[in-house]
């Protein structure tokens, strides 16, 4: 496919601010995890281990081989158990040409949908980023870079909606990877505090959005010849409900309802190999959305860079699989966290301190959390930072 001449709009995003951190910051439980799963907890290694043994001639009566033999044996099942799983639940992966994808971003303007976006752009794949703000208010948005072209929208408007996609068939094809990261920014007040607008403004964007812009794309990439991926980006929020964010944990468990149930339906029409669904649900991002949010527990619960979250979404973009991104690792637990007896769920989220996390950074929030600026956000309703 040609790709049309790069507009003015064009552009190299800027990179997404980052907390410095310090050196016992990147200590955390993840990094032990991955550590483990790489060394001990891998098949690779418990093979080598058995192997080594016989290479010293270890007899096969011997209580260490047969140890050893039974480690290896368990890793590898749950390995192939796994792999099993996943095809079973999500199929076989689609076939993807990155010459031939063209990928669309919410929320492209700075965060996780600026990387994402940038990413594919400098590999000159056909890149549509759809953003609330205007070209000009984005800061460093000057840069021409080939492939990415930007496209202001409201994505809470279904007439916006429909232009924007319109113009993005027309001018760089029909879109097979949708990759929907805007969301609402966060206002950190209690029920009874919330403005209803507030409220209201935070469903369109994280929840009426997406379901915009997945029925728009949906169709053309039903008649592509490679099918097409639609990722959403949700929160662990959305499971974990923390006090003085009802609004926007409403909004992401709804998001990852719709989700899975556009995944059902996939399923039941026969199409679930035709496009795949992956959903991502990420604990706290470093990004503005949660700048200003200190996190409960550093080492088990860590703030994770924009960076590590597009990686694996892009990763699983490239494979053309589907699925679920569960970053950092609490948040792979967190579905367990129904399941707990109600008196062990409060012993666990007075332990986490959680339903404090928020309350407590309140008076470092920015002004624009105050009554009358909610008021007054209609320009920045669609934030392109997530969890």
């Amino acid at each position: 496919m040609t790709k049309p001449p790069t507009s003015n709009l064009t552009s190299s995003p800027p990179s997404p601010p980052s907390r410095d951190k310090k050196w016992h910051q990147h200590i955390t439980i993840d990094l032990f995890l991955s550590v483990l799963n790489r060394t001990l907890l891998h098949p690779w290694f418990a093979c080598m281990a058995v192997l080594s043994l016989r290479a010293q001639a270890t007899p096969y009566t011997d209580l260490s081989f047969i140890l050893a033999t039974i480690y290896a044996s368990l890793l590898t099942i749950l390995a192939l158990a796994r792999a099993v799983n996943h095809r079973i639940a999500y199929g076989l992966p689609r076939s993807v040409d990155l010459n031939e994808e063209v990928v669309v971003v919410t929320g492209g303007a700075s965060g996780l949908g600026l990387l994402i976006a940038r990413i594919y752009g400098l590999r000159g794949v056909s890149v549509a980023v759809l953003d609330v703000k205007e070209v000009a208010e984005i800061e460093g948005w000057s840069d021409e870079v080939a492939g990415v072209e930007y496209y202001r929208c409201d994505i809470g408007s279904r007439r916006e909606v429909e232009w924007a996609l319109g113009r993005v068939k027309k001018e760089l094809g029909t879109p097979t990877v949708l990759v929907n990261c805007a969301a609402a920014r966060i206002n950190g007040q209690s029920l009874l505090s919330l403005p209803a607008e507030a409220f209201q403004r935070t469903i369109r964007t994280n929840l009426l959005a997406v379901f915009n812009t997945c029925q728009v794309v949906l169709s053309g990439m039903l008649s592509a010849p490679n099918g097409g991926t639609i990722v959403n980006v949700s929160s662990v929020l959305g499971q974990l409900h923390a006090a003085g964010l009802s609004d926007y944990s409403a909004s992401k468990a709804a998001l990852s309802a719709l989700h899975k149930t556009l995944e059902a339906e996939l399923r039941v029409s026969g199409d679930y190999e035709k496009v795949k669904m992956l959903l991502v649900e990420t604990g706290q991002l470093s990004t503005p959305l949660f700048n200003w949010i200190q996190t409960p527990s550093n080492f088990f619960a860590p703030i994770l860079e924009p960076v590590q979250v597009a990686q694996e979404i892009v990763a699983a973009i490239d494979e053309g699989r589907g699925g679920v991104i569960r970053l950092p690792a609490f948040a792979a637990l967190a579905r367990w966290y129904a399941v707990f007896p109600a008196g062990l769920q409060r012993i666990a989220r007075w332990l986490s301190g959680i339903d404090h996390a928020v309350t407590r950074a309140s008076p470092a929030r920015p002004p624009s959390d105050s009554v009358a600026a909610l008021q007054n956000l209609q320009s920045d309703s669609e934030s392109v930072d997530t969890d």
